[in-house]
């Protein structure tokens, strides 16, 4: 199978035109502008290119890997992509209108094992990685969707949050991300870019302060014990939040960057008072370089025990979180009408029959 060029980085496809396809190093740029930039759909379309090269291109790679499958449009501007990779296994993506921006959330993994209690993403195991070429033509796909329609709209923002654990496919993590923070290309903005994990390996997190890009962390954590979060999240029976949070201190030591505690608001399970102040008593001490994301859950048919949080638990959620000094924001819902929560699209396609076979 040939490999996608999206997952080159622009390094990577120098190296190649001068190594492999023996050409000058120049011709590197002009297929980046090509690809990034004119967001041709095939190498025939590069005219400053020669024959023989575009040959060579043909013969070692494709450009877009995915098929679109499914779209779905909601009332609010969201848009839900079901895609097809070349293996026939499909990832979801979604693109999200904010008052910022076009925001669009990646997939980095064909199922997930991280085994949440409470997320659609896991009921069906992770099969393989998503490579980085793979990612790229997520956004490259969403991006062509306004082209097409003739939209002078933009992505601008990336969230990777969608099936599996970013960190569990780190490799491709970092190649993605550097191909579209690169400002020769689609210049999407570190500051833009969010990787959200759940701490399945800590070591990873210093890792990412290491890796020089300013790209923002956000930790799935939703709840402020070991005995709740163990119930919810399988993950921290090996990785309690003693060792999560010694990564989360380092990280912010290392890069003085603000780190995002994402939180689902479970009804009855995660969403007391009493709750709010051990999350708050555990983020004080960081409170400076903290911010806490509430969520309200998209319930998930599989998942029966667990249902929303009442607006009235919510806000008295938020409450106690403030009157600790802890920066917090109730998160905007988005594509309620459709098959909003992560997963559930590919979940119900597949179970509908729609082909995820090799």
């Amino acid at each position: 199978m040939k490999e996608s060029i999206y997952g080159l980085t622009q390094e990577a496809l120098t190296d190649w035109i001068v190594e492999t396809a023996g050409e000058k190093k120049y011709r590197a740029a002009q297929i980046w502008d090509w690809l990034y930039r004119q967001r041709v759909e095939t190498f025939e379309e590069m005219t400053n290119l020669s024959k023989t090269l575009i040959d060579k291109l043909n013969e070692a790679f494709i450009i877009n890997p995915l098929q679109q499958v499914v779209v779905q449009e909601s009332a609010d501007g969201t848009v839900k992509y079901l895609f097809r990779l070349p293996d026939k296994m499909m990832i979801e993506t979604v693109l999200m209108r904010q008052s910022y921006g076009l925001s669009v959330c990646v997939t980095t993994q064909v199922g997930c094992n991280m085994g949440c209690t409470f997320c659609a993403s896991g009921i069906l195991k992770k099969e393989r990685d998503v490579t980085a070429g793979e990612i790229v033509s997520q956004i490259m796909l969403v991006q062509k969707y306004f082209d097409q329609r003739g939209l002078d709209e933009r992505v601008s923002h990336v969230v990777v949050m969608g099936i599996g654990e970013p960190f569990d496919n780190y490799e491709n993590l970092i190649k993605f991300l550097n191909i579209i923070n690169n400002d020769k290309g689609l210049a999407i903005g570190a500051r833009h870019i969010t990787v959200s994990t759940c701490g399945f390996n800590p070591q990873k997190i210093r890792e990412f302060a290491q890796n020089g890009l300013q790209v923002n962390l956000a930790i799935s954590l939703h709840a402020p014990n070991n005995d709740l979060r163990t119930s919810l999240m399988r993950i921290n029976r090996s990785q309690p939040l003693e060792k999560l949070f010694a990564a989360i201190d380092d990280y912010t030591e290392m890069t003085n960057r603000r780190v995002t505690y994402e939180y689902i608001m479970l009804s009855g399970i995660n969403d007391s008072p009493e709750i709010a102040q051990q999350l708050a008593d555990l983020i004080k001490p960081r409170k400076h370089l903290a911010y806490v994301n509430l969520i309200p859950y998209n319930p998930v048919a599989e998942y029966i025990k667990y249902e929303r949080s009442s607006k009235e638990a919510v806000l008295k959620f938020y409450d106690v979180l403030k009157k600790n000094g802890l920066n917090s924001v109730i998160r905007q819902e988005h594509g309620t009408d459709i098959d909003a929560a992560c997963g559930q699209l590919r979940s119900k396609q597949i179970k509908q029959g729609v082909k995820h076979a090799r």
